[in-house]
């Protein structure tokens, strides 16, 4: 099977994770399309969804489903997402497609998070993918001294504005024991909104795509 039929194995498979007549929290990237795609199926079986970007909500929006602000909504029972790693902690880290304050925020309001992704995501210890760090850009220059004195070797990302206006650091070979630590330690750092470890409050359900199938793991 190819990489994305694995994401559109798992992305199938979170739909039985969606409850009826619910909003539901939504990720974005490629394996979250694949989810909002399905979504679009049973567009009239729940209330609508609130996004974590602004490509979800327009893909969300192509397909007719009913957007909601967060602001509205004060639990969701469930927000499904990719990850970039997942380690047996069910830790990840998220942020390659620069989303991750909004994933981070949206996620926090939901009772369950699935998080769905091709087996190659699952790792024993999270770094192997950089660490992205979203900065005020004045920020910028600070907030990579303070990461370096950490141990990592961050690199901006050129080109990329977020949808909240800023620019994202991605640490790389930055090795990550201890995520929570970590993930409070990178957000005391002045200038950083955020940082990709969704470790305090990981992922609730790992759905991950391989070859004989979709493996199920849960807390």
């Amino acid at each position: 099977m190819t990489q994305d039929e694995l994401k559109k194995a798992v992305a199938e498979a979170a739909l039985a994770y969606v409850p009826e007549g619910e909003i539901i929290g939504v990720g974005t990237g490629s394996t979250a399309n694949f989810f909002i795609d399905g979504l679009g199926t049973m567009r009239n079986r729940i209330r609508g969804a609130v996004a974590s970007s602004e490509a979800s909500a327009k893909r969300l929006a192509d397909l007719g489903i009913r957007l909601f602000d967060l602001n509205e909504v004060e639990t969701m029972p469930v927000y499904v997402d990719g990850a970039d790693e997942v380690d047996p902690g069910f830790h990840m880290i998220k942020g390659g497609g620069a989303a991750l304050t909004r994933e981070k925020i949206v996620s926090s309001v939901a009772r369950r998070f699935v998080c769905i992704a091709d087996a190659s995501k699952k790792v024993d210890v999270l770094g192997r993918f950089p660490l992205p760090v979203e900065v005020i850009p004045l920020a910028r220059a600070q907030v990579a001294r303070a990461l370096a004195a950490l141990g990592g070797r961050p690199v901006w990302r050129e080109g990329v504005v977020t949808d909240n206006g800023n620019v994202i650091l991605d640490v790389h070979d930055f090795k990550i024991p201890d995520p929570v630590a970590v993930e409070s330690e990178i957000n005391q750092i002045v200038g950083v909104v955020t940082n990709g470890l969704f470790a305090r409050r990981g992922a609730d359900v790992v759905l991950l795509g391989t070859t004989t199938g979709v493996q199920v793991l849960q807390r």
